[in-house]
């Protein structure tokens, strides 16, 4: 016996585009039966099973979203598919929250139509419930998740842990904010182990450390001789993360050029290696970080509106360190415990008086700033407890020396040469936070809250030596 052709509802009040919509889905081998408006769509769904509901947002007698409601409420299986005009995008995000499988932007690009309705029908990749023959068992874990290694008992990280554990299992994309040395790749990490996606990849990007001219390479592959030094066929990191997870860390600082690209490769769920003429379809999930604003950087013109709302449908913040200090011991337990298991020696017992005198720090890089801080007291201090006397050198070290003012002084003539006056000034901040974070770059870079290649690029244009100028040598 052959299988039964899915079933389509469509639901639109323009009878052209009901008929066009109508006829590109019979010639794919679906069956399909339209309505022109809420009253008539309820009808037939009360009447009728369907594998993929496709509304419009906008209907005569009220709003598409009602019919996904309806669907949610009667906890039935229908995927549902919302189409909205350009320039709409905060409905289409409230349609994702709420349940919606995909939307669609009037005018629709049938390609895309296309796609996405047999992305839906083949149901992997629903946010509404799964059917049980399309979840993936979660691998066996051993030792502690990443979700047991969000570590905190604050109200702030209770509800970041909470909110974690419930958009994990579904296929919505997440953006992840939070200042440097939060944790984010760490929630991110959560989000794939708990998910359905666990026995697939998770491949983590830096998306600032990647030269603007290997972007598009790096992300989508690149065939045999289609640049100097491509030797052989190479995937990319959508091709990588196949079936799994793909980690967009710092994803703000991607030119606006490689957005335009990554967008299209989410919407057609498909990518084009570099020298290919024909694109690959790609399963990933979409998980993105950044510590920046993006909603201002849309505003100021440097972040696309349309990626922002393609990216930003649930989101995770995570608060900082200073926001949630009733968590240090729990912290610096786990992180000396974690340290102590890395060296192959005794964790050091924690003490009152250093608890205390790590919670008066103001501790501007967050955990990673504590963790750093923690590992330098350790390899200072001596015996079984971690005293205050041990940590205090460490954490003077970011704070005891002069600051460096950019401000001319009273009777200080005006320079001649302003440009060589604030390069002059700039280099002088940059040397000293290099010196204080051990030339670790990507430390330097969250401790100045600017991006890993920002720092490169004034490395290089102010002549900066660096001990051995080997960039792995110092970034991490």
């Amino acid at each position: 016996m052959h299988p039964q052709p899915a079933s389509i509802l469509v639901v639109d009040d323009e009878p052209d585009l009901r008929t066009l919509y109508e006829l590109t889905l019979l010639r794919e081998g679906y069956r399909v039966e339209t309505a022109a408006d809420i009253a008539q769509a309820r009808q037939l769904l009360a009447h009728n099973r369907y594998e993929v509901v496709i509304t419009d947002m906008r209907l005569p007698d009220g709003f598409g979203m009602e019919l996904l409601h309806d669907l949610r409420k009667q906890q039935r299986t229908e995927r549902c598919l919302v189409m909205t005009a350009y320039g709409s995008a905060e409905n289409a995000v409230e349609a994702l929250r709420a349940g919606a499988f995909d939307y669609l932007t009037k005018p629709v690009d049938l390609k895309q139509f296309r796609a996405v309705v047999a992305s839906a029908i083949q149901g992997t990749d629903s946010v509404l419930a799964p059917k049980a023959s399309t979840a993936r068992a979660l691998p066996a874990r051993n030792g502690p998740t990443a979700l047991d290694r969000l570590v905190g008992n604050s109200q702030a990280m209770q509800n970041v842990k909470a909110r974690v554990a419930k958009v994990a299992r579904g296929m919505a994309p997440v953006l992840v904010r939070g200042e440097s040395g939060t944790g984010k790749e760490l929630v991110a990490r959560a989000l794939h182990e708990s998910s359905q996606r666990a026995g697939g990849p998770l491949v983590a990007v830096n998306c600032g450390a990647i030269p603007e001219a290997l972007l598009e390479a790096e992300f989508f592959g690149a065939r045999k001789g289609s640049y100097t030094g491509a030797t052989q066929d190479r995937p990319g990191y959508f091709q990588a993360a196949q079936g799994g997870t793909l980690f967009l860390d710092e994803i703000g600082d991607l030119p606006l050029a490689m957005q335009s690209k990554l967008l299209r490769a989410i919407q057609e769920r498909s990518v084009r290696p570099l020298g290919a003429t024909q694109e690959e379809p790609v399963d990933v999930r979409i998980v993105s970080a950044t510590h920046r604003d993006l909603a201002a950087d849309v505003q100021a013109g440097r972040f696309r509106q349309d990626l922002y709302y393609r990216l930003n449908v649930i989101e995770v913040v995570i608060p900082p360190l200073r926001e949630r200090r009733e968590d240090l011991p729990d912290l610096c337990r786990a992180l000396l415990a974690r340290i102590a298991q890395e060296s192959g020696t005794p964790a050091p017992e924690l003490t009152e008086a250093t608890v205390s005198a790590i919670a008066a720090h103001p501790l501007t890089g967050n955990v990673r700033e504590l963790e750093n801080l923690l590992h330098r007291a350790v390899a200072l201090g001596d015996g079984d407890e971690l005293h205050v006397d041990s940590a205090a050198p460490c954490m003077g070290a970011a704070t005891a020396a002069p600051t460096t003012s950019t401000a001319l002084a009273e009777n200080e003539p005006v320079p001649r040469d302003l440009q060589a006056w604030l390069d002059e000034q700039e280099r002088s901040i940059l040397v000293r936070a290099l010196q204080e974070n051990h030339f670790n770059r990507t430390a330097t870079a969250a401790r100045l809250g600017i991006s890993l290649r920002q720092i490169r690029y004034r490395i290089a244009r102010l002549n900066i030596a660096t001990p051995g100028d080997t960039p792995g040598e110092h970034e991490s």
